[in-house]
Formats: structure tokens, sequence, C-alpha cells
């Protein structure tokens, strides 16, 4: 699994830490980042509802 984050679109809303905190989380100015070790999203089921639950599409999940 491959997940990018468009650090250009994020706004910071924090939905993807609060569906998927083992693989998301926000750096110091509150912006999607992933955890390290976890850019493969560490086979975290959430993994693809966070990228749905982000308002603004910022998250994308595609298989390897």
């Amino acid at each position: 699994m491959d997940i990018a984050i468009d650090k250009d679109v994020c706004i910071g809303a924090g939905q993807c830490a609060l569906a998927a905190p083992r693989v998301f989380t926000q750096d110091d100015d509150g912006y999607s980042e992933l955890l390290p070790g976890r850019e493969d999203g560490g086979g975290d089921p959430m993994v693809r509802e966070a990228a749905r639950a982000c308002p603004v599409s910022a998250i994308t999940v595609s298989d390897d």
C-alpha cells in the first residue's frame, strides 16, 4: 500500500489522525503526516477510511 499526503491541499482538519491514529499524526503546524515506519500503512485497515474522511481529499491510498 502506498500512502501520499498532498501538503499543499491539507488544511489540518485532523480527521486522518482520528480515523487511523496508528498511521497518521499532525506535525507541529497541525498538518497531516505519517508516523515514522508507517509509510506503507502498517496493515492498518483504517487507512482507507482515513483517506475518505479527509474533507479536502489530501490523502491518496493505492495498492503497490
